[in-house]
């Protein structure tokens, strides 16, 4: 009777937490709607017309569109929002209110009172003045987008014609040819060498002056195919085999040698290839503006040296006009700048250890002068006006979060350079054509948005125009999340990140923490602008859970020796700065329960949720990994050569999830989708085998006919139960 009593004690306990966590998954299901609409006067959609600028925003009565007029100094609707919505109404047979008007990609289109927008699948123009509404027919389709990685047949392309057009150039039998225009019996042959191993590629490139061809002659090579099965499509019973090109790390790459071809004189040019040995790539030719000479850009396997060349057309010379190299990485895919003026080069390295600009002379190809400098970044060049020679930039490290954006202006010279958006707080400005307004809109992760119009020369505000209010926010009980931010693995550097809290946090408890981790070399993924649910994380804590999300060591838009840790090292993924971070923070926010620690992760992230098992079980207790890249051998070529090197190494093996995967400890869920063509689903498979193999527990999701992804509704109500079941001890409620 006894042993009854408790069995019978144990199930209503249960039952009693399981009908508790039902409550609190409502909560996670009605915290879109709990925030939805609630933070008003937040300008979207800012868009220039001329004098002009509209957008769009959220206010107590509904969606708001208005346009400014800059000359005028003043503000008002774009439309008759009422009619607009009663005319739609009457056009398509649909109840339009006018609160909420389902517009899309808007245009002002010759006058402000002449628009253009979207809606119901149809194109429409409206003019205000008149009220008069246009149906134009429907929204052609857009078709399936193309594979991002596809490699075309340069070897075969349309003629190409001079600009002057009394020429035209072509690829035959692999070679170059020209002819008058209008004359192809005139036919002329410029190159001899080409053949289908080593051809003439068809990107020809005319000089100004009609006077000169520049032509790539490629070395081919046998292109890498991925191979995955789409096992139930939706238009046929039978799987369908899938192929992509898919070049990995390690693979041989198509060589090119640039040549120039003089069509007046006959004679030609060619690059000397031990130049340009062991490409990673080498850029298009690029005519100066006298046709004296092209340049073209060279990147050395391994990301260690990066030279701008150019090939003299009168004496055929090659020399570099810019050298860069790195004992590391050179951050091309993600730093790389050059804007070429008439005599000068400017262009972007982190030669002195951060991301800056530099002036070279072109005649000389040394250093005139460095245009930017300090213990900050150049994040990206808006705007060079050559006749005032100065620069409107992006930057960051100068405010106290380091990676606040500001909009500076600096001279060529590195002289007067001026903070046009002082105000502490993460800036994207909008500029006029001309660049010298811009309309600015600022908001820190505690600072609701606030929208200025500034002029560009002095960064002056001349017309303040919204304030975000979140009054309404606030009184649905939402909760904002907090910046913390605490010291590295160093104990120096400072490591930024965000903590999210349910809305029903109790100081008094214990909360289980999870990491949403996304440790990419290639940015920073910190949310630094205000929102009201940053990275989507608030659902997730909603379930009874403390999730955090930080930029450790190895990530980017700090320093070059911040960067630098992830080089042949991404199974580090700031880690250690990472468990520092979160120990800080729950030194002050005792509530954040340190031995129950979860993490997971997408894609990149997905490598580092289920590494955070394998190489740190001391900490990391359990993960949710989806579509990761778990050995970096298996993913594509330049995301993984860019920062791991070339050659393939040992160091590949070290970081390996797949290699490592006898050391995993805790609870690990795999998620990946069967026709994921951006990492090949082969490496979460074989991450599986290798789990199997070392009789290592785990849970695995295929998700048949997706690709890259997180796993959408279903993927996201498989980690909310997978981090109940073993963080909170509690069984999820059954699914409806």
């Amino acid at each position: 009777m006894k042993r009854l009593f408790v069995i019978m004690l144990a199930l209503s306990y249960w039952t009693v937490q399981g009908q508790t966590m039902a409550h609190y998954y409502q909560k996670a299901a009605e915290y879109p709607n709990l925030i939805k609409d609630k933070v008003f006067y937040s300008p979207q959609n800012i868009t220039w017309n001329e004098d002009l600028f509209w957008y769009v925003q959220q206010t107590p009565n509904g969606k708001e569109y208005l346009r400014v007029d800059t000359k005028q100094k003043s503000k008002r609707t774009l439309f008759d929002h009422q009619f607009l919505a009663h005319m739609l109404s009457k056009a398509t047979g649909q109840k339009v209110k006018a609160d909420s008007l389902p517009l899309s990609n808007l245009q002002i289109i010759k006058n402000p009172d002449f628009i253009s927008f979207e809606a119901f699948g149809k194109k429409w123009e409206y003019t205000n003045d008149t009220g008069h509404l246009t149906d134009k027919g429907q929204i052609p389709s857009r078709g399936p987008q193309s594979y991002w990685n596809n490699r075309y047949d340069d070897s075969q392309g349309a003629p190409v014609y001079s600009p002057d057009s009394q020429y035209v150039a072509l690829i035959r039998n692999n070679n170059v040819y020209v002819h008058p225009n209008g004359q192809p019996q005139q036919l002329q042959q410029l190159s001899f060498d080409g053949a289908p191993g080593e051809y003439y590629s068809a990107f020809l490139v005319w000089s100004p002056d009609a006077k000169k061809l520049a032509a790539t002659k490629v070395r081919k090579v046998e292109n890498r195919t991925l191979y995955f099965i789409e096992s139930s499509p939706a238009t046929q019973l039978q799987p369908i085999l899938h192929t992509r090109n898919y070049p990995k790390p390690g693979d041989a790459l198509p060589q090119h040698q640039p040549v120039l071809f003089n069509i007046e004189t006959g004679k030609s040019y060619s690059v000397p290839y031990d130049l340009v040995l062991n490409q990673y790539s080498l850029s298009r030719p690029k005519w100066t503006k006298d046709s004296k000479a092209f340049t073209f850009e060279y990147n050395q396997r391994g990301h260690q040296k990066y030279q701008v060349f150019e090939l003299h057309a009168e004496t055929g010379l090659t020399r570099a006009l810019i050298t860069e190299e790195s004992p590391t990485f050179i951050d091309y895919s993600g730093k790389k700048y050059r804007y070429d003026l008439e005599n000068e080069i400017i262009w972007a390295s982190e030669r002195d250890g951060w991301n800056h600009l530099y002036l070279y002379d072109r005649a000389s190809g040394q250093v005139k002068n460095q245009i930017t400098k300090g213990e900050w970044v150049v994040r990206r060049v808006v705007h060079v006006n050559e006749k005032e020679r100065y620069i409107i930039f992006e930057g960051s490290g100068k405010d106290t979060d380091p990676y606040l954006i500001h909009y500076y202006k600096v001279n060529l010279d590195g002289s007067g350079l001026v903070d046009l958006t002082p105000e502490s707080a993460n800036h994207k400005a909008f500029f006029n054509k001309d660049h010298s307004l811009l309309v600015d809109t600022y908001s820190r992760i505690d600072l609701p948005q606030i929208t200025v119009l500034r002029e560009t020369a002095t960064g002056k505000v001349i017309m303040e125009l919204e304030k975000a209010d979140i009054s309404e926010l606030k009184k649905a009980g939402w909760r904002p999340s907090e910046v913390f931010t605490a010291k590295g693995r160093d104990g120096k550097t400072d490591i930024w990140g965000i903590i999210t809290f349910p809305t029903h946090y109790d100081p008094k408890k214990k909360y289980p923490i999870i990491e949403n981790i996304y440790a990419g070399p290639h940015s920073s993924f910190v949310p630094k602008s205000f929102s009201s649910n940053p990275s989507w994380m608030g659902e997730l804590a909603e379930l009874g859970f403390i999730v955090v999300q930080i930029d450790g060591m190895g990530t980017s838009n700090r320093s070059k020796a911040f960067h630098d840790v992830a080089w042949k090292n991404l199974k580090d993924a700031g880690f250690p700065d990472r468990i520092a971070w979160i120990k800080a923070a729950a030194k002050k926010y005792p509530a954040m329960d340190i031995s129950r620690v979860g993490i997971y992760g997408t894609s990149a992230g997905g490598q580092n949720a289920a590494g955070a098992l394998i190489f740190h079980p001391e900490f990391y207790k359990v993960a949710v990994s989806s579509c990761g890249c778990h050995d970096n051998r298996m993913d594509k070529i330049w995301w993984n050569e860019q920062w791991m090197g070339y050659p393939i190494g040992p160091h590949y093996e070290e970081c390996s999830n797949v290699v490592n995967a006898h050391k995993l400890e805790g609870k690990l869920l795999l998620m990946v989708g069967e026709v994921d063509d951006n990492v090949d689903p082969a490496s979460t498979y074989q991450l599986v085998d290798a789990l199997i193999k070392a009789n290592k527990d785990h849970d695995f999701v295929l998700l048949p006919g997706q690709g890259h992804t997180a796993g959408g509704k279903y993927g996201e109500q498989k980690r909310r139960d997978f981090f109940v079941r073993h963080l909170l001890g509690q069984t999820p409620p059954t699914w409806k």
